[in-house]
């Protein structure tokens, strides 16, 4: 039964999108202002990846030349996060602008949200809606889920949301294992020849807040009362999947991108004796800024430790945090910031008076090279001002 509302569900709010956009054209824009597929210029970007297989918790891609064969020419992924773009059409269609712009400029094989990316009060149409928008560029995408998306007490609301864009053919993202907490947690795999991997991608569910339900079998104290943190199971996912990739394609070198920051981005951070947030110089400083706190959970599962441990994982993306934007090196795994991407939340205008042309949203730019080497750089939404 419950399949069967879903699927009614995503049908009817797919005939309200097409009645609101009809609305769009005829009045001449007057009407349905929230159609933001109809009121940008979408550019065509196109790709040459494609996907080479899937099931419930990955999808394996790779880049293909004319004649059909993989052909290993380097990998661009753009990543960013916390979007919020809500009922604001104004501020909305900058933001989705502004991704629109970075993604036709940089032409990347792979775009990745990290969430927090679609808040207005009709989440499942927007969700629809922003799926047909990257269809239009024509470009391979995926996300995990932000704490903002969560909404743990509306049931199946979270499962329906992620279906409402996942039925689309250029969107990576995977349910999952029904049995591991949350939703989308799944593996990228891209592919640098047919036996070989370039790159692993592992996204992962971070949650909401801490839930009393998984306190004892995690350790976590009951006065700890903060964000949510990774679970033991999502960490066993993690480590089984890891091996079985690589007893197939042999050394698997990998990314992570969750939503919420795990602990280890706090060694980063201090305060200097005014209350300032500033780097701490416990870190590598490969680029950006510490504008403000560390939002990690107050417990720490060790899942930092485990990476260290199984020696793969050469960086962990997050969002969560709009005003920082740094990347850091710490015990030799890049601990990276996404450029937040949206205008309807809390900038560094609004809060620390800092002027527009110097705003941290934008997109981060990971670039693979053909022998697997990494380079994290930063764009940033200001030069299209």
């Amino acid at each position: 039964m419950n399949i069967i509302y879903e699927k009614l569900r995503i049908g009817i709010d797919e005939v309200l999108l097409d009645i609101q956009g009809a609305a769009y054209r005829l009045s001449g824009g007057k009407l349905g202002k929230s159609m933001f597929t109809e009121s940008l210029d979408i550019k065509k970007v196109g790709t040459d990846v494609r996907i080479i297989r899937e099931d419930e918790d990955s999808v394996t891609i790779a880049k293909f030349d004319e004649s059909g064969k993989i052909v290993n020419k380097g990998f661009r992924i753009i990543s960013t996060s916390d979007l919020h773009f809500g009922d604001d059409p104004v501020l909305r269609d900058k933001c989705m602008g502004m991704l629109m712009r970075q993604i036709a400029d940089t032409k990347p094989d792979l775009v990745v949200l990290t969430g927090d990316v679609i808040l207005g009060r009709f989440q499942h149409i927007d969700a629809i809606q922003f799926a047909r928008f990257m269809e239009k560029i024509g470009v391979y995408w995926a996300f995990v889920f932000g704490n903002h998306e969560a909404r743990e007490e509306k049931g199946r609301f979270k499962e329906l949301l992620m279906k409402c864009q996942t039925n689309f053919p250029h969107c990576l993202a995977r349910q999952g294992k029904k049995e591991l907490f949350g939703l989308c947690n799944y593996c990228i795999n891209i592919l640098g020849s047919e036996n070989k991997i370039l790159k692993t991608l592992f996204m992962l569910d971070s949650g909401r807040d801490i839930l009393d339900e998984y306190r004892e079998e995690h350790g976590c104290p009951k006065e700890y009362d903060s964000y949510d943190y990774i679970k033991y199971n999502q960490m066993n996912w993690y480590e089984n999947k890891l091996k079985m990739l690589e007893k197939q394609y042999g050394e698997v070198k990998s990314f992570m991108y969750m939503h919420i920051p795990i602990k280890e981005y706090e060694l980063a951070v201090e305060k200097d004796e005014n209350g300032n947030f500033m780097f701490s110089g416990k870190c590598e400083i490969i680029h950006g800024a510490v504008r403000e706190g560390v939002g990690s959970s107050r417990h720490n599962t060790g899942l930092f430790a485990l990476i260290k441990k199984l020696g793969s994982t050469q960086a962990m993306f997050c969002g969560h945090d709009h005003m920082n934007d740094f990347c850091v090196r710490h015990d030799g795994v890049y601990l990276v910031y996404n450029q937040t991407g949206g205008y309807e939340t809390y900038t560094t205008g609004d809060n620390l008076g800092v002027p527009e042309k110097d705003w941290p949203q934008g997109v981060t730019v990971t670039d693979i090279a053909p022998d697997g080497e990494v380079k994290i750089s930063q764009r940033f939404n200001s030069m299209y001002l």
